[in-house]
């Protein structure tokens, strides 16, 4: 691993990967975002860690790309723009379909493909000054491969808004739409991170992995009988798990269950 990306776990099974180019405002290259897919595939089948917080060293979360890389790309023809456009989507997708929960610490600006990376975790908490923009229009480009995931996250009227105008937004505001969860003052950042990873270590791996995947298997579906099948199974499918039942069994005998234990 080169010292751009750095990556901790800590006893309890908490991952934290650290994009660390504070100089360059933790803008990505294609190298950087190669070596981020790796990682997160790599911890994705690590039984140590249990889940993952992304941040940025430095006073940025992440500018998004960086500008001698976009330099270079200008010159490639359509296909090897496609091609290199292919690793940012593929890195972006690994990091949405993530097994185990994800937890975006946005310590200070988010751009453009930074917020693509806030979009793709499931829990977003930001300094209360941290600034937000899907500034790509102001380059002359579009918000490709992140559009998925920012639409997933603030809906089409206010992506409509914001990748239109690029214009930089505060962190109620990101709030507000959706894109984080929880804006906290920038010396309370750490403890409210902490809270939310203590509360997911206190659910069971498994269950967390397959709740994860259910909301993605619902979303946007009507409640058929084929849907109503899908969740009885998962439920029924859990019961019969030895998580489940521990964690039942736990419950009834007021003691921890095994993953806490």
């Amino acid at each position: 691993m080169s010292d751009s990306l750095l990556l901790a776990i800590d006893a309890r099974g908490a991952a934290t990967i650290t994009l660390n180019r504070p100089a360059l405002r933790n803008a990505f290259d294609d190298a950087l975002i190669r070596e981020l897919k790796d990682t997160l595939e790599r911890l994705a089948g690590d039984k140590a860690a249990r889940l993952l917080v992304l941040t940025g060293a430095g006073a940025a979360f992440s500018a998004g790309a960086d500008l001698n890389y976009m330099k270079r790309i200008a010159s490639f023809g359509v296909a090897e723009n496609v091609a290199d456009a292919m690793v940012l989507a593929t890195m972006l997708r690994t990091l949405n379909e993530f097994p185990k929960p994800t937890i975006a610490r946005v310590n200070g600006p988010a751009f453009a493909g930074g917020i693509g990376l806030v979009a793709c975790c499931d829990i977003a908490v930001a300094a209360e000054d941290a600034l937000f923009g899907i500034t790509e229009a102001r380059l002359g480009l579009v918000p490709g491969t992140i559009g998925p995931y920012v639409l997933a996250a603030i809906g089409a009227r206010m992506a409509r808004r914001y990748c239109l105008t690029g214009e930089s937004f505060s962190a109620a505001e990101a709030q507000r739409i959706g894109m984080v969860h929880e804006v906290v003052a920038r010396d309370q950042l750490d403890a409210a991170v902490e809270k939310i990873v203590a509360a997911l270590l206190a659910g069971a791996p498994g269950a967390e992995a397959r709740a994860k995947m259910l909301i993605a298997e619902l979303k946007g579906q009507p409640v058929t009988e084929a849907v109503m099948g899908l969740t009885a199974r998962a439920i029924a499918e859990a019961r019969a798990s030895d998580e489940g039942r521990d964690g039942v069994a736990a419950f009834l005998e007021k003691r921890k269950p095994v993953w806490r234990a």
